[in-house]
Formats: structure tokens, C-alpha cells, sequence
């Protein structure tokens, strides 16, 4: 029986707190998963090895979903470097390890495409993974995700476990993270531009030159992407996934500016740094697959600024 027909299969989504963990519940459910396997936090220490396994020994997850980890931005990157590198590496090799000890039959691990070298040919190919020096702003967290993914490479080369790896590009969407230290530009944005609408303000002041060119992904697009590998996918190689193509940050920024109706000037602190001068995937593995996105960034970023503007008290911490 195939994934999608599992339905009543035992799935752990790790981290479904998370933007991309409660994406991946709400694809479950919209594909008639009915049991779903969660714990917060508060109720399980990823970090703790002792308390992972015996998760696992419990509960007999069929399918795993690792999207957790600590994430932020490139401020959060820089100032916390030894948080980034073992918390991730910790709790990427508790789930992996207990999945295995407990025939998982199969487990998706999320990784980012920092894992890239900074000066890494565009668009970026999967291949590229090891061929030069990384971003240093976010290089703890690229390390830990690269380790993800030869974990999950290695146990399929010793056990001939069906672990597989994606890495998506820059994500937006509901329940992203709006703290202005550990947030990431899209939402950085929505909220800059939001509370200077509210306030009258004459501008907005943004990171960088304004140059640099990112690609985003909505995670709903990068959830129907991670139950359609689930589906499809039990290769060794980790699989981009992305929309294909990218825009200024500064193009970016005026289009935010056009959907929260933000009628200041934007202004770019050129002294803040700007990161890795472009980052666009090479989606050629999971297109010839037969996967495509669905949402166009426009309709994303308004949905999103929706959902801020509603959760707006706890959206921003």
C-alpha cells in the first residue's frame, strides 16, 4: 500500500507547532489522515535522547516528518551560534536514530537550502552540496542540516532505511515567526510595514542594499511537495524544493508594501549585510516527477499579511 492510501497509518510530525510542521497536519488531514501523531514541546524534549526513544517506543510511528528545529534569521544565526548547531544536530539525530531503532517505515527530513556554498553556481543543483564554503551568517544551522541529510543517507546505506531528505527554499505563510530578532524578511516585513501604516510613519528602513535575489515558496505548496516525495520519492539525493525562480529584495519589498497598503518610502540600511548575493534553486528532480507549485506569490503574500493582522498579539513573539 502506497503513502497516500495509508491513511490510517500511525504519522509523527515533529514540530508541528511550527510554520512548516502545521502545514504538513493540515495536508494530512486534507488527504484523510486520521492518525496523527503530535507532542509539543512542553511534552517532549527533541533533545533528549532518552525521552525520544521512549516517544518512539510508545507510539510506533509508521511515517515521520522532521520538520523540527530552531530556525530564525540571519540576526538570530550570527548571535546564537552554538544554540543553532546543537540543538539541530541533536534533535535531527534523536528522531532519525529512534525512527530507525523502531522501523519507521519511512522518515522525510527538512533541511534549508543554506546548506549550499555561498558562491555555488545559480540555480542552484543538488549536487552542489559540499563544493564550497557556506554563508557564514547561517553556517551552524546549514552544518547541522547538512548532517541531517548523510544521516538519513547513511542509515539507508548501512540499514536500507527509506529515509529521504527535501530542501525547500525561503518560506512564507501562516504561522511564520514575526519576532523582529529571529524572523525571516518576508515576515519582517509584513510586520515592519504593517505597524508603520498604523502609526503614520513617513518610511520604512530594511536590511541590506536591496539586491540580493531570493525565491519563496509558500508552505502549503512546500506541504503537498513533502506528502507527494512521501509518495513518490526513495532516492539517496536530498530533493530541491522551490518555485524556480526569484526576484530583488527590493522587488520584494514593494510588493509587500503594495499588499499591507504601506504609503511611506523604503529605505535600505545599506551598513546591515545582505547574505548569500542569490539563492535559487534547481527544481529540474522534483518537476520531472511530475510536482509543481500552485500559489502565486501576490495571493501568498496576502493570505499571510491576513493571517498576521488576525493573530496580530501572538504573531509577534
Amino acid at each position: 500500500m502506497s503513502f497516500l492510501q495509508d491513511t490510517q497509518a500511525r504519522v509523527y510530525v515533529a514540530g508541528h507547532r511550527g510554520m512548516v510542521g502545521s502545514a504538513i497536519v493540515r495536508a494530512l488531514e486534507t488527504a484523510g489522515f486520521t492518525n496523527i501523531v503530535t507532542r509539543t514541546s512542553a511534552e517532549l524534549d527533541l533533545r533528549s535522547q532518552a525521552d525520544v526513544r521512549a516517544f518512539f517506543a510508545d507510539e510506533k510511528p509508521d511515517y515521520v516528518f522532521l520538520a523540527a528545529a530552531r530556525v530564525g534569521g540571519i540576526l538570530a544565526n550570527d548571535t546564537y551560534p552554538a544554540d543553532f548547531i546543537y540543538d539541530n544536530l541533536v534533535i535531527e539525530t534523536n528522531i532519525i536514530e529512534a525512527a530507525h531503532a523502531q522501523q519507521a517505515r519511512k522518515l522525510l527530513f527538512l533541511g534549508s537550502t543554506c546548506i549550499y556554498p555561498k558562491l555555488a553556481p545559480q540555480p542552484l543543483k543538488e549536487e552542489y552540496l559540499l563544493t564550497g564554503p557556506l554563508e557564514p551568517t547561517n553556517e551552524w544551522y546549514a552544518v547541522a542540516k547538512i548532517a541531517g541529510i548523510k544521516l538519513c543517507q547513511a542509515y539507508r546505506k548501512q540499514h536500507g532505511r527509506d529515509f529521504i531528505s527535501a530542501m525547500p527554499t525561503n518560506l512564507y505563510g501562516p504561522g511564520d515567526n514575526y519576532d523582529l530578532e529571529k524572523s525571516h524578511v518576508i515576515p519582517a516585513m509584513l510586520r515592519k510595514m504593517h505597524e508603520a501604516k498604523q502609526r503614520g510613519d513617513a518610511q520604512v528602513t530594511l536590511w541590506g542594499t536591496g539586491t540580493p535575489l531570493r525565491e519563496f515558496l509558500h508552505v502549503d505548496d512546500l506541504a503537498d511537495a513533502l506528502l507527494f516525495l512521501m509518495e513518490n520519492y526513495s532516492g539517496e539525493s536530498h530533493v530541491n524544493v522551490g518555485v524556480g525562480h526569484d526576484l530583488t529584495i527590493r522587488a520584494l519589498a514593494e510588493t509587500v508594501q503594495a499588499v499591507v497598503g504601506f504609503d511611506g518610502e523604503l529605505v535600505f540600511d545599506t551598513s546591515k549585510p545582505d547574505g548569500t548575493p542569490r539563492k535559487l534553486v534547481d527544481t529540474s528532480l522534483i518537476n520531472g516527477m511530475g510536482w509543481q507549485p500552485k500559489i502565486a506569490l501576490r495571493d501568498g503574500l496576502a493570505a499571510a499579511y491576513d493571517w498576521f493582522v488576525e493573530h496580530y498579539a501572538e504573531a509577534r513573539v
